[in-house]
């Protein structure tokens, strides 16, 4: 059986080049967390984010909207809690669901970290144009529904 030589142009393909720039933003992100004295993770702060606006998630729903597995989302809520961001309590209605709650810790957490975001945002998207940003986020929703429309974004 004869094997067919497959070309590909990796550098002119978007799949790299989104990449390292998630690794860029990520290492700066970091960066600037450390900086700031937060005791945080990018993981850690998407988390403290969906429960500031939707408090009370169970481990379930927070697992899907953070596209994690159950078993990853639960070592980074076992950090979380250690460093008293959140709290889970067992559901009063079913006993094997966990809900999760920002503590007062978190939500100061959560608070602060907003003008180290909006400093990443700024930086991120310093020199590039009100309609070149509109068009990179739908190319970016483009690329996300090419492989499933039911994945909501972080």
């Amino acid at each position: 059986m004869k094997r067919e030589e497959v070309n590909i142009d990796f550098e002119n393909s978007i799949g790299p080049w989104l990449g390292k720039t998630v690794k860029i933003l990520e290492y700066h992100l970091q960066e600037l967390f450390n900086d700031h004295g937060l005791d945080l993770t990018k993981e850690q702060m998407i988390v403290l984010k969906r429960l500031h606006n939707d408090d009370g998630l169970s481990q379930n729903e927070l697992a899907f909207l953070t596209l994690r597995n159950k078993s990853s989302l639960t070592r980074l809520l076992t950090k979380m809690e250690q460093k008293e961001y959140i709290t889970r309590q067992q559901s009063k209605e079913d006993k094997r669901i966990n809900n999760v709650y920002l503590t007062q810790k978190g939500k100061e957490v959560f608070h602060l970290t907003k003008p180290v975001i909006k400093k990443m945002i700024t930086k991120m998207e310093k020199n590039i144009a009100a309609s070149e940003k509109k068009q990179i986020i739908t190319i970016l929703k483009k690329i996300q529904n090419n492989f499933d429309s039911k994945i909501e974004s972080i």
